[in-house]
């Protein structure tokens, strides 16, 4: 089978959205007057401070209303996902240092867990790592079992970043309250795509990332519960309440704002067209490729995310081959950090060795369009039998799995 030779949108396609996303053109348009006219410092007494102080409390408003918050004074200012994980944790744990005790999932981002690594080896807390069964759903019995009057803090991801599953996070939260525990919640993937409201959870802290939600690189924010005691981890500067010290980055904080906005604005949209167009594509390959296979649960993820596992070829060779055809996308596979071993959240799914490594995730977003799907539908069943017929370990009758044994310990 070739590969056909189709015309490439002149932009490229870009599946790769939940590794970042394009800043909306009316948030840049947001941001410009904050590097050039209101250029001042918001700590300032004058004018010039007054307009860009006001500015980032609009900001703080508009993400308070795409989490659903009860005040603004909620949100602090961040320089993203990584920075407000471990913010949360650090201040939690050091508001609480007679508890010793964290829980955290397998499958989190390595923003969370290399900093469980560091607290249990360097300052001896213990880390209760929760498993997931094949479809990457928690598995609520060993949660329920890890909690006890000893956790400081409980931090579970809203959503998986890799094939998009979709934790029950509410029901999470109440079970760590019951014990006294702090939950916090990674909800980076998950902001923008699905309605919160926060004000009525029993979530206690959540950390997002602008450039997730068309906002720039190097912003984020913390959610942090009214009443719920804090410890800041930058001391310096009265900034944020003096809960994060240093100067506000106005420009990003003010692109954050207007994402936001345009966040709740196109709710509704994430979760009909893209939602649309991702089982679109994701039921065309399933169709069109035999022996693959979605990873995660299918049937509670987020709308704009596929991941699919095809068995008997390298993820990597699969999106340099997707990059000659202006597609752009990522790999379920560590192997393009020049590891030899699957990833993380793959291998804490038990996916076959033979597939996970072969695991592709396209994950759409609300400039993705019909004609890009199209594209993406067409050229994806000739890459892979062209790796495939390279490959020494395919053999043509292989069936599409329907369930799989995990084969990792």
């Amino acid at each position: 089978m070739t590969i056909p030779n189709v015309t490439i949108p002149n932009r490229g396609v870009y599946l790769d959205n939940n590794a970042t996303t394009r800043v909306d053109p009316d948030v840049l348009a947001e941001m410009l007057p904050l590097f050039t006219e209101h250029f001042g410092n918001p700590s300032s007494m004058h004018a010039f401070g007054a307009a860009v102080g006001g500015k980032i409390e609009w900001a703080r408003k508009q993400v308070q209303a795409l989490l659903g918050a009860a005040h603004d004074s909620e949100i602090i200012f961040t320089s993203g996902g990584t920075e407000s994980d471990n913010t949360a944790i650090l201040s939690i744990i050091e508001a609480y240092p007679k508890k010793r005790e964290i829980v955290t999932s397998v499958v989190e981002h390595p923003a969370v867990l290399a900093l469980c690594d560091y607290l249990e080896k360097k300052r001896d807390y213990k880390i209760h790592r929760i498993p997931v069964d094949n479809k990457g759903n928690l598995d609520i019995d060993a949660y329920r079992a890890a909690l006890s009057d000893q956790v400081a803090i409980v931090s579970i991801m809203w959503a998986n970043n890799e094939t998009g599953t979709i934790f029950p996070i509410e029901e999470l939260a109440q079970m760590a309250k019951a014990v006294g525990a702090v939950f916090h919640t990674d909800a980076v993937q998950a902001v923008g795509k699905i309605p919160m409201k926060l004000a009525d959870s029993a979530v206690d802290m959540l950390s997002l990332s602008g450039h997730k939600l068309h906002a720039p690189k190097g912003i984020g924010a913390l959610y942090v519960k009214r009443g719920l005691r804090f410890r800041p981890m930058l001391r310096g500067g009265h900034q944020e309440r003096s809960r994060r010290a240093g100067t506000e980055n106005a420009p990003a904080i003010v692109g954050l704002g207007a994402a936001a906005h345009l966040a709740l604005t196109h709710m509704g949209e994430e979760n009909t067209r893209v939602k649309a167009q991702r089982d679109r594509l994701e039921q065309a390959i399933l169709a069109a490729v035999p022996a693959c296979f979605v990873t995660g649960n299918p049937d509670h993820r987020l709308p704009n995310t596929c991941n699919i596992a095809f068995e008997f070829i390298e993820g990597e060779a699969i999106l340099l081959l997707l990059n000659e055809q202006g597609i752009a996308a990522s790999s379920g596979s560590a192997c393009t950090s020049g590891s030899l071993e699957p990833s993380h959240v793959m291998r804490a799914m038990g996916v076959p060795y033979t597939a996970a490594h072969g695991a592709t995730r396209f994950s759409l977003s609300r400039d993705t369009t019909d004609a890009e799907i199209d594209h993406v539908i067409a050229v994806v069943p000739g890459i892979i039998a062209k790796l495939r017929s390279l490959s020494p370990y395919w053999q043509q009758d292989v069936a599409k799995p329907k369930e799989f044994a995990p084969v990792y310990s």
